[in-house]
């Protein structure tokens, strides 16, 4: 389905991607610029900016796109990935951040070879790499060049190569300060985009009699407004059919997911890592749980308006709910200024996936390799890693099509790795008995049951999905029992090898779990623990409302 672009839309499109260029080159770049600098922006950054630059960082043309889809098709419970990332955060300012930045890490592998060994620093480094070029830059760029293309006509692999260039372009000048000052540009012209949707959807209501809520309610598919589903599908009678995404396979799968991506994953949490104080770091983390309320609301609702509105024109179609929703509801001009808002998510994404690689190989690679290496080399170094990552991504996106389903896609790959990520992490962090024998062993054999589940279930091998079609089983499900498996590996092989040395831990663990909630308060309504139960007290007001 093309929309046809105005002039004004055309003028508007080329303007942001020109403007947001020279912004981000002018803002990061410095003639002589060091590679504390270049990777973490001079460890200067302050918690409003590290919170938008979190969001920016995990919001993408998939999101806006695939969020609408799923809330025409399935309605707000997809909302959980957005709200259940608050708690997620939460456990990143008050649990991780503390070590991460006491520790002066640049990278999260960095973090694994303090607290284990130098093998599982690398593994973890490799991983990320992998992540960040197949899912965080390759993925996405496919899938918004697959929405340009639909939207405007433009041949997906000129989208490609357009949007790559002009990211790669002022990240790899401007580096890290170059990504958060071109995210808070972009942060508000996503939300405004989306915002702008949705309220024109709104409006659009009462041309079809529906006049308040009940109305609403009355015209939406069944539990179609709930955040909260029962575990088995009660539209089955006979069978029994478990639910994608009721309660059972959000409230236990998505932690073990939610805890990878938004504390372990080095293109979200270097963010973090460039706070100017543990303080502005923490926060940060917190603020962005704060904003990751608003996805639901700015672009899941608006997919459940697009159902109420467009049902007869959409059908079964519900990829092209947005793609609908802004042919019929907006304005020439307000098109181009959303069309801006799907690229500032796009390359929002790819900005930060590049920054992240160009430090882990730097710093985890080439600086562990040759130690000597000045820091102008480490810059260089860098900057031609983004370049090469950046040219491998384009050329992996273009095979997305071979995927049936991108959403389901990206969420299953991490299903490799994020498990056992997640149980080395997380113990590691609250169980000071864990070792490296313990944290290898768990990596690994997560590596190699995920990849398995991976052949048997996208699938790579035949075209049935044995686990998720087979046996029943969702993939959210799957992650929380290969983070059981994944745990009890971990456990057992540490408690079977000697303990790490008491020194070792110092600064890395904490002693007592509770030890994470103590001490002096840090302002008054800023504290990272007061922050953190005030979202907590709006997330339980939310979920009450829309149960």
């Amino acid at each position: 389905m093309d929309i046809t672009i105005s002039t004004t839309d055309t003028v508007i499109i080329i303007a942001y991607l020109v403007g947001i260029m020279v912004v981000g080159i002018v803002a990061g770049y410095k003639k002589n610029t060091s590679s504390d600098q270049f990777f973490l922006a001079g460890r200067s950054l302050r918690w409003p900016i590290i919170g938008t630059g979190l969001f920016c960082a995990n919001i993408s043309t998939i999101h806006l796109v695939g969020l609408a889809s799923s809330g025409y098709k399935d309605g707000l419970v997809i909302g959980n990935f957005e709200w259940m990332a608050a708690f997620c955060l939460i456990l990143l300012g008050i649990v991780f951040a503390p070590f991460y930045f006491r520790s002066k890490i640049c990278t999260l592998p960095e973090y694994l070879e303090k607290r284990y060994s130098s093998g599982a620093r690398t593994f973890l480094a490799f991983i990320f790499v992998m992540s960040a070029l197949l899912v965080h830059i390759g993925i996405s760029l496919y899938a918004g060049a697959k929405v340009l293309e639909a939207f405007f006509g433009i041949p997906y692999v000129y989208s490609i190569i357009g949007i790559s260039v002009i990211t790669a372009v002022y990240t790899i000048i401007g580096g890290l300060k170059a990504v958060m000052v071109t995210d808070a540009i972009q942060a508000v012209l996503l939300l405004a985009g989306a915002a702008t949707l949705t309220i024109f959807g709104i409006c659009a209501l009462p041309g079809v009699g529906i006049e308040n809520w009940a109305q609403f309610k009355a015209a939406c598919r069944p539990d179609q407004l709930s955040m909260i589903q029962p575990i088995t599908d009660a539209a089955a009678p006979g069978k029994f059919a478990l639910r994608e995404f009721s309660w059972y396979s959000i409230a236990f799968g998505y932690p073990v997911l939610g805890i990878w991506y938004w504390c372990t994953d080095q293109t979200i949490v270097q963010k973090v890592l460039a706070a100017r104080t543990e303080k502005d770091g923490r926060d940060g983390a917190i603020f962005a749980g704060f904003l990751k309320i608003l996805p639901v609301f700015l672009m899941v609702l608006p997919g459940v308006i697009g159902y109420v509105l467009y049902k007869d024109i959409i059908g079964t179609d519900n990829d092209a709910t947005l793609m609908v929703m802004m042919k019929n509801l907006l304005p020439d001009g307000v098109r181009g200024l959303m069309a801006a808002g799907l690229l500032a998510a796009l390359m929002s994404t790819i900005e930060a996936a590049l920054n992240s690689t160009a430090t882990l190989t730097a710093e985890d690679i080439v600086k562990r390799l040759r130690p000597n290496t000045s820091d102008a080399n480490l810059v260089l170094i860098g900057r031609v890693t983004a370049g090469v990552v950046v040219v491998l991504a384009m050329l992996w996106s273009t095979q997305g099509g071979k995927f049936g389903s991108i959403f389901e896609a990206i969420n299953k790959i991490p299903m490799a790795f994020a498990p056992g990520i997640t149980a080395v992490f997380l113990w590691g962090v609250f169980w000071p008995r864990g070792n490296k024998q313990g944290a290898i062993a768990a990596l690994i054999f997560n590596v190699v049951i995920g990849f398995v589940y991976l052949a048997v279930d996208i699938p790579l091998v035949g075209d049935k999905q044995l686990i998720a079609k087979g046996l029943g089983i969702p993939f959210m499900q799957v992650g929380w029992y290969l983070f059981l498996l994944s745990s009890a590996v971990y456990f057992v092989v540490s408690l079977s090898t000697p303990a790490p040395a008491k020194e070792q831990l110092e600064n890395l663990c904490w002693t007592r779990p509770l030890d994470a909630l103590r001490g002096k308060m840090e302002g008054t309504i800023t504290d990272p623990r007061v922050m953190a139960v005030i979202l907590c007290a709006i997330m339980a007001v939310l979920y009450a409302i829309l149960h």
